[in-house]
């Protein structure tokens, strides 16, 4: 009988340090001269710049009339929960609403067909004011986003989850939802609107 050599597990090849004496010049790894450091120097950083309509995240911009931009989804889900939009709007804000819709979301509502025809018979609705894009593409999501980052006098209405959760790093931009078959308000400020469920 033999002896079985057994395998050595986890044994590695050793490497040479990268400031091994036996390297060439070229390929040694420099040596940093910490001492040229000057630690007195001060440091720049760059300050993300906020609008001057917030104070701290109250949105001073917002007020009665509100202007709420809709989304493709917010309209079909009001019709499943067979909810008036601007009369439930009011309902939850208790001031006058004028919801907007951008020509991607009215785009996105032609896109979906026959099925959501009265989705969009709704947003043809004269009391919806019509806001152009000027950007390329019909991404209603980012058309939201960017429009809400430049013009911060807007409420989001969305049932979408990851349109939210953008919207939510953006400071001062309410976000009105469905929840009960009943709309609802989030991050608004508490003077304004119907008190919170």
């Amino acid at each position: 009988m033999g002896k079985h050599k057994t395998k050595k597990y986890a044994a590695m090849k050793r490497m040479i340090g990268p400031k091994d004496q036996r390297l060439k010049e070229k390929d040694r790894a420099k040596v940093e001269d910490k001492s040229k450091v000057d630690r007195s120097a001060l440091k720049e950083k760059e300050v993300t710049k906020y609008p001057s309509c917030l104070f701290f995240q109250y949105n001073t911009q917002l007020g009665p009339p509100y202007n709420i931009l809709v989304d493709t989804n917010f309209i079909n889900f009001s019709i499943k929960a067979k909810l008036d939009v601007v009369q439930s709007m009011m309902d939850c804000l208790y001031a006058k609403c004028i919801p907007c819709i951008t020509d991607c979301v009215m785009a996105e509502l032609e896109k979906l067909g026959l099925k959501y025809r009265v989705a969009l018979r709704i947003a043809k609705d004269p009391r919806f004011e019509r806001l152009p894009c000027t950007h390329k593409g019909t991404y209603a999501d980012d058309c939201l986003v960017q429009r809400v980052t430049q013009h911060k006098c807007y409420i989001v209405a969305t049932v979408d989850r990851d349109l939210k959760r953008r919207i939510r790093k953006i400071p001062g931009v309410p976000i009105m939802y469905i929840s009960n078959h009943r709309y609802n308000i989030e991050r608004m400020p508490d003077d304004y609107g119907a008190p919170r469920f």
